[in-house]
């Protein structure tokens, strides 16, 4: 499951995470300062690389496989996300450590992420379930997941201890593999109904 692939469509390609990207992505999470947020992890200036090495290394160790997105058609980095916790005994794995820059957010190049993350996990990968975990207060992320077909079960409480050692409760959503053809048309019919030309 870990082995890197390159995923695209019409709107975004997710790229194998690499050093190489490490300018491109501080170009993105500086679009709204996105390292100020309070309840997600993303990288500052000064520490890109090693979120950049971290990611790797759980990669290695078979944990993880990160990408970056790419715009089609400008070929800009506005983001990075992730496959974290697979299980391969399970047939299951987790989609998160999502961020988009935030002239971005709001448009397809989420949902566009999404259903190539899910596609191929899916299709190619053979899960049985993808999960996704957000803080419980990051409202803008619970009704993405919940617009995307997701189904919440439930609240992990005092899940994770944040950089500055708050404890985060994490909320739990789910996608099956019955699910997903359903909420496969839901979602392209939705990207080709509100894709822009932008993205």
């Amino acid at each position: 499951m870990i082995a890197p692939v390159t995923l695209e469509n019409s709107a975004v390609r997710l790229e194998p995470l690499a050093p190489v990207h490490a300018s491109a992505l501080a170009k993105a999470a500086a679009d709204g300062e996105l390292w100020n947020l309070w309840y997600t992890s993303i990288p500052g200036p000064d520490s890109v690389h090693f979120y950049i090495e971290k990611a790797l290394a759980a990669q290695a160790a078979g944990h993880e496989l990160p990408f970056v997105i790419r715009l089609q058609e400008s070929g800009s980095v506005v983001g990075s996300t992730r496959y974290l916790h697979i299980a391969e005994d399970h047939r299951r794995l987790e989609i998160g450590s999502t961020w988009v820059a935030k002239s971005w957010q709001g448009t397809m190049v989420n949902p566009a992420s999404k259903l190539l993350l899910l596609t191929h996990a899916f299709t190619v990968l053979n899960v049985n379930r993808v999960e996704f975990l957000t803080h419980s207060k990051n409202a803008q992320s619970r009704a993405a997941l919940l617009k995307l077909g997701a189904s919440q079960e439930g609240i992990l409480r005092h899940h994770r201890v944040l950089p500055d050692g708050s404890l985060r409760d994490s909320v739990v959503f789910s996608i099956l593999a019955a699910e997903w053809p359903t909420i496969r048309t839901a979602l392209e019919k939705r990207i080709a109904e509100h894709a822009s030309p932008e993205a």
